[in-house]
């Protein structure tokens, strides 16, 4: 019987990405192909339009399935290697708000899955880090790169030369998670912030998300020519139009977006 290591589940134009794998989530080969198929499914679903990514109340995720690393030789990770940076980075270009709701630890891969969020909330007793160095290893699945985008370099070649675990407090300071919650408020509150986003006007999230993202990983030249050809388009759409006339008519914050 194949056991399903992540599942979607959708309320209120919110998709809830569910990792599934007792008892902390290591990310082996069959959840990380698992997460791709989801972001792909989502991307193309019309009836999502926010996504929360969770691991229950336990643990978020726990790092890589170090068992399974360990029968791999150099040319069977130069393969993986490919598909699990793959995995992460269709995950990251969900062109929908993504919240990571962590809980428990968020290690490694475990991590590297929540920095492809647009935000995370974390609970009071999380702990955070990328923890590769202490097997010989640095972070494969993009944690180099996104967590030195998101919090700067030194404090991220801290976090990665050491190994060393955070909590939740600490990375709030550092900019690694956005809200500290108790624990048991994190996935309620992760979800009312998907669900008030997932009213809003999907193309100009949509836009929003394509334009700071890219222009972090294009320099601001090409950032700003990729806003402006977002800001001029969205004058195309029905969401704009409704916005303006509630603006003039209602007054701001009105708009009741399709």
């Amino acid at each position: 019987m194949t056991v399903d290591t992540a599942h979607l589940e959708v309320t209120d134009g919110v998709g809830t990405v569910r990792l599934n794998r007792p008892p902390l989530n290591a990310l082996d080969s069959a959840l990380q192909d698992r997460l791709r198929e989801l972001a792909t499914e989502i991307t193309g679903r019309e009836d999502i339009r926010a996504v929360v990514i969770w691991g229950g109340e336990k643990a978020f995720a726990a790092g890589a399935d170090i068992k399974e690393m360990r029968a791999m030789d150099h040319a069977a990770m130069v393969d993986r290697a490919r598909g699990l940076q793959e995995a992460f980075t269709a995950v990251s270009r969900i062109p929908k708000p993504v919240v990571a709701a962590v809980t428990g630890y968020a290690l490694g891969g475990g991590c590297e899955l929540a920095l492809c969020a647009d935000v995370r909330f974390a609970a009071e007793d999380a702990r955070l880090g990328q923890p590769e160095i202490l097997l010989g290893l640095i972070p494969g699945a993009g944690g180099t790169q996104r967590l030195s985008r998101l919090i700067g370099p030194s404090r991220a070649k801290d976090l990665i030369f050491t190994g060393r675990q955070v909590k939740a407090a600490e990375a709030l300071a550092l900019g690694l998670v956005d809200r500290v919650l108790p624990a048991d408020e994190v996935y309620r509150e992760a979800h009312a912030w998907a669900a008030r986003l997932a009213k809003g006007p999907a193309i100009a999230l949509r836009a929003a998300k394509e334009a700071v993202d890219g222009g972090l990983d294009s320099g601001i030249d090409a950032g700003l020519a990729l806003e402006r050809t977002w800001f001029a388009s969205l004058f195309a759409t029905a969401d704009r139009t409704e916005g303006f006339r509630s603006f003039i008519e209602e007054g701001p914050g009105k708009a009741s977006f399709g």
